[in-house]
């Protein structure tokens, strides 16, 4: 979303405009914005000075999106509450303590309120049928309202980095929950990585350019030398803020916590002697045959992965890709990690269907000692995957006129409405799912 400024505002040439994106210090409501009340629709103040919003907010009768992160407010305003049509509302890192019930708009699908100081939620969300994506990440929380129990749609739900000492039993009831992020509570248990890692010197790594950053780091093409060779790896240099998943210290510690497996992206070693003590991890590096199978969620699909609008995939590739992506969740499950963030986006494929998962920002570690937990939390996953599934299904192609496939077509439909259904206990488990899908391609 491009930057406008203050001056193009108060001169009217915003006229129209139905997004509006201002970041110059403000530390007052601009009243000109106003002046768009009837097609204004995006409203980003994020990167400002602000703590108040004016009392006559809902005059923008047409805000669906309001953004203000990075500012000092303490409280959420309660005023946002009283905009009919907003349904999507971020306040990441303020200063938050106080989310009073007034403030939760009717239409409200996404609440942002990571990393502020909120202690307590107020059992009015669960007024909220519409809430399909709630972040919470890095605040003050003990418990989470009951009530939250009668948002049947939450689909993804990021309580990572607060105070909770267990996960309320309505989380495991929540029909449609596909992706959850809870590290760095008093519940999770942070094991230490069991398999050996190697330490990589600083020293020993020659940066090259960036490759891409995300929300817990940046990601670089580096070369690795040592005495007997040299070759080129990734290396991700982690930031220390809480992010929209979680810490990335626990990112990095569930990525060596992992292990090897021929679906996901392999560890090289962990980075040391930095000189501003970075943590980081080196990876293999991913030549370019590999891309990525989708983008991430837009404002407008909210939970669902952006795919190219050319995007196919031949039945057998399909089938591939959700074996690899199954494979791999049944290993991290098997070492006690929940990935958390299951999703197209976060996943390469190559030739043949060839996949590999990635980024480990939003995982958690199941519990050992609660069987039924544990399970619990791994059928939430085997929603995720049905999502992904479901996504694969409708860009493949397959010889439809030819018996065999449309039997595996109506294999993986059957596979996918058993991966989404709404009573949780009765989805599979991968070890399951993998049968399945392996036994597609041996037919």
């Amino acid at each position: 979303m491009p930057l406008n400024t203050l001056e193009d505002l108060r001169a009217g040439k915003l006229a129209g405009s139905r997004r509006l994106k201002l970041a110059c210090g403000l530390t007052a409501f601009p009243r000109e914005i106003f002046d768009l009340a009837e097609t204004l629709e995006i409203l980003d103040l994020s990167g400002n000075a602000l703590s108040s919003l004016p009392d006559d907010l809902p005059r923008l009768n047409k805000l669906r999106i309001l953004f203000c992160s990075n500012n000092p407010f303490t409280e959420l305003p309660a005023v946002i509450g009283q905009c009919l049509q907003l349904e999507m509302v971020g306040f990441k890192s303020n200063r938050i303590e106080q989310v009073p019930a007034a403030a939760l708009p009717p239409q409200l699908r996404w609440l942002i309120l990571t990393d502020n100081r909120i202690t307590e939620l107020p059992a009015e969300i669960g007024r909220c049928s519409r809430l399909q994506k709630l972040m919470l990440a890095g605040n003050q929380l003990h418990s989470l309202p009951a009530t939250l129990a009668d948002c049947t749609g939450l689909e993804l739900v990021r309580i990572a980095a607060n105070r909770l000492p267990a996960l309320p039993n309505w989380l495991f009831t929540l029909p449609r929950l596909a992706w959850l992020a809870f590290a760095g509570n008093p519940l999770d248990d942070q094991r230490l990585p069991t398999a050996h890692v190697r330490s990589i010197p600083w020293a020993d790594l020659h940066l090259s350019h960036a490759l891409g950053e995300g929300a817990s780091g940046v990601i670089h093409q580096a070369t690795w030398r040592t005495a007997e060779s040299a070759q080129p790896v990734a290396l991700k240099l982690f930031k220390g803020a809480v992010t929209s998943d979680g810490l990335p210290l626990h990112e990095m510690n569930a990525c060596l916590t992992a292990g090897t497996h021929p679906h996901l992206i392999p560890v090289l070693g962990q980075l040391t002697a930095h000189p501003e003590d970075a943590h980081g991890l080196v990876m293999a590096f991913i030549d370019s045959r590999y891309r990525s199978l989708a983008g991430p969620p837009s404002l407008a699909s909210c939970t669902r992965d952006i795919y190219p609008a050319e995007s196919t995939f031949h039945l057998d590739d399909a089938i591939r890709i959700a074996l690899g992506i199954a494979s791999a969740a049944e290993h991290l499950h098997a070492r006690g990690i929940l990935h958390g963030d299951l999703y197209g986006h976060n996943i390469l494929h190559g030739d043949e269907g060839h996949a590999l998962l990635g980024d480990f920002g939003a995982a958690s570690f199941l519990p050992p000692d609660n069987p039924l937990v544990a399970m619990a939390l791994q059928r939430i996953e085997v929603r995720a995957f049905a999502c992904l599934l479901e996504e694969l299904l409708a860009f493949a192609v397959s010889d439809s006129d030819m018996p065999l496939s449309q039997a595996r077509m109506h294999t993986l439909q059957a596979l996918q409405a058993d991966c989404a259904r709404e009573d949780v206990v009765a989805r599979p488990l991968f070890a399951d799912i993998v049968a399945v899908l392996g036994g597609l391609l041996r037919d």
